[in-house]
């Protein structure tokens, strides 16, 4: 069986990832024996083979979960030998494979063909930006399941103001936390301001920039008001994809407008907006440089090699040294 998660949207795609991997387990491999998750921006061939090829342990299935397949850089011989597999059927009925895409676009010809092929599948989902209708519906549906309540008001000023869900789940949670009864415009205001959407942009642009003191006294701000070490990796590696994605098409072409950017790259037109500046002010090697560090990062947590909160102190030190 394949199963394919791709779309710009990593929040809500991320989500259901992790649904299907606790199911998984839930259902068929309550001892976690018999799960892989791989980053294939950062693994060998033969590692990610390794797992691809294995035999269930003392249990009928196993999942192996792809992430960045097809989008990694410099991996056209692993992106050509799983693409080879999967079309000519050559995956154990045993192995469930699960692809993860981050909503970047598949730059070699074996990716392209491997994205269309993945795509047909019967458990294909794709996780587009939510806009209007569809996200308010989204917002009230994610409060109702927290137990809260909202006013379809204070939805829609949601709506017009913030264009991540990433940002809006952790809005969510302070308006969980904060609102005693049903949730209001006024609520919603005060945790909307200029400052709060510049907050991962401005942490974003220390890192980069070197700023060691500044770097780890807003990581603790952000601790402060609740967010996690888990959320704020997140919005770090996010964000670095974005600026690595608009350096490429900036080094291509000609200063290129931020709404035909947004359409191209899959991206909301409000990340565009507030991420070219930075896109403009460092180099393409600097971006990836962090990038991969980020990814390091993120296996070894995943792996289970350290407290998350730690290792993005690590990571930090790493890049600021």
């Amino acid at each position: 069986m394949n199963i394919f998660l791709h779309g710009s949207d990593t929040f809500r795609s991320r989500q259901q990832l992790k649904k299907m991997v606790e199911k998984f387990k839930v259902d068929r491999d309550p001892q976690g024996l018999n799960v892989a998750i791989l980053d294939c921006a950062v693994e060998e061939l033969g590692k990610v083979l390794e797992q691809v090829l294995a035999s269930p342990f003392l249990a009928e299935k196993r999942m192996v979960v792809l992430e960045n397949l097809l989008t990694a850089t410099g991996k056209k011989d692993l992106q050509t030998e799983i693409f080879e597999r999967v079309k000519a059927g050559k995956i154990s009925e045993d192995t469930i494979l699960l692809f993860w895409e981050g909503g970047g676009k598949p730059k070699t010809d074996v990716a392209k063909k491997f994205y269309k092929l993945l795509a047909q599948e019967k458990f294909a989902q794709e996780f587009g930006e939510l806009k209007g209708i569809q996200l308010g519906g989204w917002i009230k549906q994610e409060i109702e399941l927290r137990g809260g309540k909202i006013n379809p008001g204070a939805v829609q000023y949601i709506v017009n103001n913030v264009g991540d869900s990433w940002f809006i789940h952790s809005l969510i949670e302070q308006l969980i936390s904060y609102a005693d009864k049903e949730i209001t415009p006024e609520d919603v205001q005060l945790f909307i301001d200029e400052k709060q959407d510049d907050n991962i942009f401005n942490l974003v642009d220390a890192i980069v920039a070197g700023q060691t003191k500044k770097v780890y006294t807003m990581i603790r701000e952000q601790y402060a008001k609740g967010e996690d070490a888990q959320y704020i990796f997140a919005m770090i590696l996010r964000q670095f994809r974005i600026l690595l994605e608009l350096r490429d098409v900036f080094d291509r072409e000609d200063n290129p407008r931020s709404d035909v950017l947004a359409k191209q790259l899959g991206l909301h037109p409000f990340v565009v907006k507030k991420s070219i500046p930075f896109v403009k002010r460092y180099s393409i090697s600097q971006l990836t440089s962090i990038y991969d560090k980020l990814l390091q990062l993120d296996i070894k947590t995943k792996t289970g090699q350290g407290d998350q909160s730690v290792m993005l102190d690590v990571f930090v030190s790493s890049v600021l040294l």
